[in-house]
């Protein structure tokens, strides 16, 4: 794999900013997007534009072909049954949102439980809140221990005969811990509990089969894997799918209206009310082509190298830091503090740097209570990144943990 040739595929990568260039290392919020996705996004409206699934006449097939071409292709990606197990949503947040409202919405009742960990992103924290609230069930949480790994032992203990389900993320967005939700998902069907996976930062940086994990349902978003924003997958098996009343009613998700009843569509439909983002959804194509080419093995073995490389260097070069999350097998994710130097600061004074990484609690709160703190910095890798840049990175955070005493 020749990075600096992929580089070329990134214009964005070629900025300055206050002179000198640009380095970034915000990927688990968002990835930037290769010129072939941009390319089809352009053509969306300038060639393809007509509303999908509505119209008889040419343009309108057009788009009816590109997106259902896009359905297909993610269900090859994820190794799903079939493509009517694939409902696009606007981003892992309202696929977990379809999830909590619909299918939670069934299973969930008062007295009974539901199991989260405390790694979760707030996505998958806010709607079960919102649900409990109506419903009057229980959230169990599972804890994680100082490497920012799961307590399995906490998890398999909670299981009751009111455990109705389970929720939890493939990949911290904060620690970087790969959970092991195979097995998570292997125990939670010995009790016949249905599991949810936020894919959204496993997704982009590793092979993801929904089969040999058995995942109920699975979540990801196009914004972080180099595709456009505003599109997200969430497939479920079929089974489920088809118990589960819709999430939203309108247009596109019926088979027929009146006053006295209503019927719904099949699926996939039958969870895409109202006009669809077609155009983001048929460039999510090109973003999957992307990875495809690349291989996704190989994006994920570069970005070990970039993660062990930096991480050796912070460690052995920046007194007074702390990594948190080191558990082994983890994504390229770094969040640390050095000192007691705000993570605010520090993030205002990268950027000063051309360097761009995130600041705050990175929608996990109560994680980042969990380990004491109100906020981290994070440094995340994508296939783009290179040593030179772990380099800049590195030199960056030393001039900046001078200044800041």
């Amino acid at each position: 794999m020749n990075v600096m040739n992929l580089r070329d595929e990134f214009p964005i990568l070629s900025r300055e900013l206050y002179g000198r260039k640009l380095v970034y290392l915000d990927n688990s919020a968002t990835t930037q997007t290769p010129d072939s996705v941009v390319k089809a996004i352009t053509d969306g409206y300038t060639r393809t534009k007509a509303n999908v699934h509505r119209g008889v006449h040419t343009l309108s097939q057009e788009a009816t072909e590109l997106q259902e071409r896009a359905r297909r292709r993610v269900a090859e990606f994820i190794n799903a049954s079939s493509h009517e197990e694939i409902i696009f949503t606007r981003g892992t947040t309202e696929a977990l949102n379809l999830v909590a409202s619909s299918m939670g919405g069934m299973v969930l009742g008062e007295g009974d439980e539901l199991i989260l960990t405390v790694m979760e992103h707030h996505s998958n924290i806010v709607p079960w809140q919102l649900l409990q609230a109506r419903k009057g069930f229980r959230i169990r949480v599972v804890p994680v221990t100082p490497s920012g790994e799961l307590d399995m032992d906490v998890y398999r203990s909670l299981f009751n005969d009111r455990t109705r389900l389970v929720s939890v993320c493939h990949a911290s967005n904060v620690l970087g811990t790969v959970n092991p939700v195979a097995s998570m998902i292997a125990e939670a069907h010995a009790h016949g509990v249905p599991v949810v996976v936020d894919g959204a930062q496993a997704v982009p940086h590793m092979p993801v089969d929904v089969r040999a994990l058995d995942a109920d349902f699975y979540a990801f978003s196009a914004h972080k894997m180099y595709g456009p924003t505003g599109i997200g997958v969430l497939y479920g098996k079929r089974e489920w799918l088809e118990k589960m009343p819709p999430y939203q009613g309108g247009g596109e998700m019926i088979e027929t209206v009146s006053f006295e009843k209503t019927t719904f569509a099949e699926l996939p439909f039958k969870f895409e009310a109202g006009t669809p983002d077609f155009v983001g959804i048929a460039a999510l194509t090109h973003a999957i082509d992307f990875m495809e080419r690349v291989g996704v093995q190989a994006i994920h073995d570069h970005e070990q190298e970039l993660l062990a490389y930096t991480t050796r260097r912070l460690l052995e070069e920046i007194p007074g830091i702390r990594i948190f999350g080191t558990a082994p097998g983890k994504c390229a994710i770094i969040s640390f503090l050095v000192g007691h130097e705000h993570h605010y600061d520090m993030g205002m004074l990268l950027d000063k740097l051309g360097i761009a990484v995130r600041t705050g609690h990175h929608c996990a709160q109560p994680l980042m209570h969990a380990f004491g703190v109100e906020g981290m910095v994070r440094a995340s890798f994508a296939v783009y990144n290179t040593i030179h840049e772990c380099d800049a990175f590195v030199d960056a955070l030393k001039r900046v943990s001078a200044m800041l005493g």
